[in-house]
């Protein structure tokens, strides 16, 4: 766990992809929280299988996906530990989370019965049909239109399961493949603003 950034009325808990670590994402979580608050970076319990120093967070493999993922609940078993640690020093209603790929996949799956600020998930994908069940937090999907590594119907059927359960989701695509978009910072941005300082008598 990493942490970065000044102390504010928010925090940004960050997700990374396959094969990435703790550290990816954090330049860009800086740059998105700069005022509303601070930014921890979570690392994947395990080591990658073909990358040095990359980490992961369940085997992503065909059998694995076919076998409806056995890893999830042990990671989610280790972010939930996290996560209630850091519920002590921040409340999670002033919290958001940010993952990417498997990341953003975990960060909806952590979200679950929390009644956390929102979440945003960069080229995630579902687990299941009923795995989000119980997510009420407002989520912002964002995902490349041309992205050959999760294609972009899988966060449309993400957005279909959370509607079906009425959560608050939004779907942004933008040109590009398997990355976060400069274009899609402003949209990350305005998000993290609403759902960290709402306006009186808004929510999310």
């Amino acid at each position: 766990m990493v942490r970065q950034g000044m102390p504010g009325p928010g925090r940004l808990v960050l997700f990374h992809g396959w094969g990435a670590n703790g550290r990816d994402l954090l330049p860009l979580g800086v740059h998105l929280m700069d005022g509303l608050g601070d930014v921890v970076a979570l690392e994947a319990p395990e080591p990658h299988p073909h990358v040095p120093g990359g980490r992961q967070w369940y085997p992503l493999t065909q059998e694995s996906q076919a076998q409806g993922w056995p890893g999830v609940p042990k990671a989610l078993a280790a972010i939930n530990r996290h996560l209630v640690r850091l519920r002590q020093e921040h409340p999670w209603p002033q919290t958001a989370l940010l993952g990417f790929s498997q990341g953003a996949a975990m960060a909806l799956e952590a979200a679950v019965h929390k009644p956390l600020a929102g979440v945003v998930a960069c080229s995630g994908y579902p687990h299941g049909q009923n795995r989000l069940q119980g997510l009420r937090a407002p989520v912002l999907l964002i995902h490349g239109q041309n992205d050959p590594v999760v294609p972009l119907q899988a966060s449309l059927r993400l957005q279909a399961l959370l509607e079906a359960q009425g959560c608050n989701s939004m779907l942004r695509s933008f040109p590009g493949e398997h990355t976060i978009p400069t274009e899609a910072l402003t949209p990350i941005r305005q998000f993290l603003v609403r759902c960290l300082m709402p306006t009186p008598g808004e929510s999310g």
